[in-house]
């Protein structure tokens, strides 16, 4: 496969679990960093990489990386539609929404039925305000949130309008429920195990999450960091 990673390259990667984003992009980076194409009229150029949207490091599926001049379309690609699927735990909180912290609340879920479950995701559908994670890189007063969690300090996040487009539950097995969500940029699927766990009169939190889809661009078509960097320096 012939690449030019200073006219600019598309790659979709699938991030493994446990990587942050900000670890794939190095991995891009370094894989890429010695590429013939770099050098450019005699001079070796420094790779230009970034990312189209950050997944947490307990997050799998789609990252796509823009190098070179095809950095210039990363706000485009941002502001795409998302899809993900993944598992929502019922009866339990954490500080952060998923699983980086241990469980502080436990909640009843003996109440809970099927068809409760069902109507909640028809609720949840629509445009919407929603109140991100304190544990997240969205800015306060010009700090990041995560830097006030990690202090033990209280700090007011302002709700935001994200759309859910589709919200639909694929699978029940209390406490576990698995769900698949098309939504805008800047939804925080955390926030949604949240307020799910709320709307069923009990508590959740995210223990799975896989992005499956940027716009037209699949999760099918993606790689690993990894196999990515055998391609390249094959």
């Amino acid at each position: 496969m012939s690449y030019n990673f200073h006219t600019g390259e598309l790659l979709l990667i699938d991030k493994p679990l446990t990587w942050s984003s900000f670890q794939a992009v190095n991995k891009i980076k370094h894989a890429i960093k010695n590429h013939p194409s770099l050098i450019v009229d005699g001079v070796k150029v420094k790779p230009k990489v970034g990312h189209a949207g950050t997944l947490d490091p307990l997050a799998t599926g789609l990252l796509i990386v823009c190098t070179g001049k095809k950095t210039k379309t990363i706000t485009e690609l941002m502001g795409q539609e998302k899809e993900y699927t993944g598992t929502f735990f019922i009866g339990a909180t954490t500080p952060c929404y998923d699983l980086e912290k241990p469980v502080d609340k436990i909640f009843p879920t003996e109440h809970i039925t099927q068809e409760m479950i069902y109507a909640a995701a028809k609720k949840f559908t629509g445009v919407q305000q929603q109140v991100p994670p304190l544990f997240s890189a969205v800015f306060i007063d010009g700090k990041r949130a995560y830097e006030y969690a990690r202090a033990g300090e209280e700090a007011e996040i302002k709700p935001r309008e994200i759309e859910i487009k589709e919200f639909e539950i694929t699978g029940i097995s209390l406490p576990s429920v698995n769900f698949r969500i098309v939504c805008s940029k800047g939804t925080y699927i955390r926030s949604i195990a949240r307020d799910f766990g709320l709307e069923l009169g009990s508590g959740g939190h995210l223990t799975k999450l896989c992005r499956t889809r940027i716009g037209e661009f699949k999760l099918e078509g993606a790689i690993s960091p990894e196999e990515f960097s055998q391609i390249v320096n094959s």
